[in-house]
């Protein structure tokens, strides 16, 4: 089952413990921040802060899980076509960071985050930080960080296992200021491989 991620939109997918979620940028240089929630409690997310800790990186590699905010296993990164850039250091863009940009009521992936799960009926009292695949933020030896643009390929994607039951959400970011999507957001893909609920906005 095929789920398109418009440009600048997010949608939500439910799915199940053990079943595989893949992300495509369809025509690439476009990131995707990637959320996830336990399915039976929306308080309990995937942190990245916890998974740093648990992975000694700053991004895993295949084989290894994300964690939520109580170190349990909710993600198993298991394959990525990508050239590998991936980001778990910034936060999702949000009203704050595009007025403070000028552009006030931009679309924002936490707006993104906060629509697509309520087409879902859930909300969440905090926006996490997200998972941003495909996005190429490197850190310089000084640890000053660089805002480059994606280099993910057209067809590029990451393939993440359920390890629990959880509600999944993609933003195909709108950041359309700082280049990291080129100046020009486009739509990504979400691939399931059982039927799942999904999210319209």
């Amino acid at each position: 089952m095929r789920v398109i991620v418009p440009a600048t939109q997010g949608r939500a997918v439910r799915v199940g413990a053990g079943r595989r979620v893949r992300v495509t940028d369809l025509d690439g240089g476009q990131v995707g921040d990637v959320f996830a929630v336990a399915a039976d409690d929306v308080n309990e997310h995937l942190s990245a802060s916890h998974t740093r800790a648990a992975t000694n990186r700053l991004f895993p590699v295949a084989g290894e899980k994300f964690v939520t905010t109580r170190r349990r296993p909710i993600l198993t990164l298991v394959e990525d076509t990508s050239p590998g850039c991936h980001d778990m250091l910034i936060a999702a863009c949000d009203q704050e960071r595009y007025r403070a940009l000028g552009v006030p009521g931009h679309a924002s992936c936490a707006d993104n985050l906060r629509a697509s799960l309520a087409a879902l009926g859930l909300s969440v009292p905090v926006i996490p930080q997200p998972v941003n695949v495909f996005m190429r933020i490197p850190v310089a030896g000084d640890g000053r960080l660089s805002w480059l643009s994606s280099i993910s390929r057209p067809g590029d994607a990451i393939t993440f296992e359920a390890a629990m039951d959880c509600v999944l959400v993609v933003s195909a970011c709108p950041q359309d200021l700082v280049g990291i999507n080129g100046h020009h957001p486009t739509a990504l893909a979400i691939d399931l491989d059982t039927p799942t609920e999904t999210s319209e906005q």
